[in-house]
């Protein structure tokens, strides 16, 4: 840089000998050749100015301030920010010594260009800008040529208020940042919450614990269990548990979409791969779940030619669409579940036991529900009141129909619960639920109990009814025509299952106040 000012310095020196020769009365001949001269020598230094005017563009946009000594110490450039810094001049620097300008302390204090250009090494230190008393931390930077010999000294300034201004402004951010990660974990355990699990059997406790363990983490499970047990909740609270929560969560039932469609769905098509597809191609679903979670809900029933192509994403991490060569990154955790014996599966055929295996990675399995007890009454009590909010109804069940929804084996497992519940709580009109009503609902008839010889009838039917068989037939009936209506939702559709005329069960309805 100093050569460069010292060229420019010795150009214009030039310049003005040049003009004031051109002046002095000389020859005619001697002018012109001065003048060609002159002009080379003027277009050469503006040249050499646009070419060089960058730098200093650049520097007076800096907002810290730049000091620049050559290597002997002469001050040959400031920029804007260490002008406005200070409230100085830049012929107050530029040309002056910095041992001078040190030695004097009128303009700054604690100046470190002398001991960089000393050691040639970076240095540090706090000064003050006489001026403005202003304090800033300073940076002493040597710049050294090729043969390790110094060029330029640099001091980078920075204004201590500006970065205690910015350290304070660090720490409330870093305060709001705290804030909202507790919030954050206050939400997602609201969430949590709020899926209001049921887990007081020792299986769904030890399922709940395995979840909550690998949730943080981005290895396989496999959720394994009858349908109706509870696989896609399990699912849910691993994502929801997850540090991908914010990122997609893809369901995908497998044994729903058809076997031909189900690789363009996983994987994405490009346009033209096939006939039918789409104008501009389509992303699979592991593309669009990447850096998310993938849900494979019915695994088991994947065809075993895609099943090959899966174990393949499983292993590469990365995925193609159909019709493209072109390789997909991904970023994608993997939940998969079944109603399927996998293990009996494979020694049948048709699932791979490398792929079970590539799953397996941590298994949950959930009981069915006839072997967790202990969680049913609480699953009651969680859809008696689900659906009492839902349709506005304060419904309650007797203790008689609790021990039958109790003692019940549950074949459907709790989506079975729910769906009973839900029917019990819609048809009822006493605002009590009773075990008559639930025998009738899940199929245990009443009507077993006169078969059962010389015993007392126990039907709460004839209980209500003081064993007066019309009354408790009426009321079977009057209970069978609600059931019916509000399972197929018109008295007509009711009538054909029923297998009644349309205008028999209209009857029956007037009479019961149905």
């Amino acid at each position: 840089m100093s050569q460069e000012i010292n060229i420019l310095n010795l150009c214009e020196s030039c310049i003005t000998t040049l003009r004031n020769t051109i002046n002095s009365n000389v020859s005619k001949e001697l002018n012109l050749s001065l003048n060609q001269k002159l002009f080379l020598l003027e277009t050469a230094v503006e040249d050499f100015r646009e070419n060089h005017t960058d730098f200093e563009e650049i520097c007076n946009h800096l907002i810290d301030a730049i000091y620049v000594a050559d290597k002997n110490g002469k001050t040959i450039y400031v920029n804007q920010a260490y002008l406005d810094f200070s409230g100085l001049k830049k012929e107050d620097f530029v040309g002056k010594s910095v041992y001078e300008i040190n030695s004097e302390k009128k303009l700054y204090t604690n100046g470190v260009i002398p001991t960089v250009i000393n050691t040639k090494k970076q240095t540090e230190a706090v000064g003050t800008v006489i001026s403005t008393n202003k304090k800033i931390f300073i940076t002493g930077i040597p710049i050294l040529d090729d043969h390790g010999e110094l060029k330029y000294a640099v001091a980078h300034d920075k204004d201590i208020d500006h970065l205690e201004k910015l350290k304070d402004a660090l720490a409330i951010l870093k305060s709001q940042q705290v804030t909202k990660n507790a919030e954050l974990e206050y939400l997602r355990r609201r969430q949590l919450d709020h899926m209001n699990l049921i887990a007081n059997s020792k299986n769904m406790k030890d399922a709940l614990q395995t979840a909550q363990t690998v949730a943080a983490t981005d290895v396989t499970v496999l959720i394994t269990g009858e349908s109706g047990t509870g696989k896609e909740i399990i699912a849910d609270f691993i994502y929801k548990s997850s540090n991908r929560t914010s990122k997609p969560f893809i369901k995908i039932n497998c044994s729903a979409i058809p076997g031909n469609l189900l690789e363009s769905e996983l994987f994405g098509y490009e346009e033209g791969s096939f006939t039918g597809a789409l104008k501009g191609g389509k992303a699979g679903l592991f593309e669009i779940a990447n850096g998310g979670t993938i849900l494979l809900d019915e695994i088991g029933d994947m065809p075993l030619d895609l099943q090959t192509k899966l174990l393949r994403v499983l292993q590469e991490k990365e995925v193609c669409r159909i019709g493209s060569s072109k390789v997909i990154s991904l970023d994608v955790r993997i939940i998969a579940s079944t109603n399927k014996e996998l293990l009996k599966a494979i020694k049948e055929g048709s699932f791979r036991e490398d792929l079970y295996y590539r799953l397996n990675v941590v298994p949950i399995d959930l009981a069915p529900l006839r072997e967790r007890k202990e969680d049913i009454h609480a699953l009651l009590e969680k859809f008696l009141g689900k659906y009492n909010k839902k349709y506005v109804k304060l419904v309650s069940l007797t203790p008689g129909a609790a021990s039958v929804l109790g003692d019940y084996s549950w074949p459907g497992n709790i989506r079975e619960l729910k769906n009973v519940m839900e029917r019990m709580i819609v048809i009822n009109s006493t605002g009590e639920i009773d075990a008559a009503t639930v025998k009738q609902v899940l199929g245990i008839l009443p009507v077993a109990a006169f078969r059962a010889g010389p015993e007392p009838i126990s039907s709460t039917y004839l209980e209500k009814t003081e064993r007066n068989l019309k009354k408790s037939v009426e009321a079977f009936e009057k209970d069978i025509i609600r059931d019916a209506i509000a399972q197929h939702g018109s008295k007509r559709k009711a009538a054909t299952a029923l297998g009644v005329d349309h205008s028999t069960l209209i009857k029956k309805c007037q009479r019961y106040g149905i």
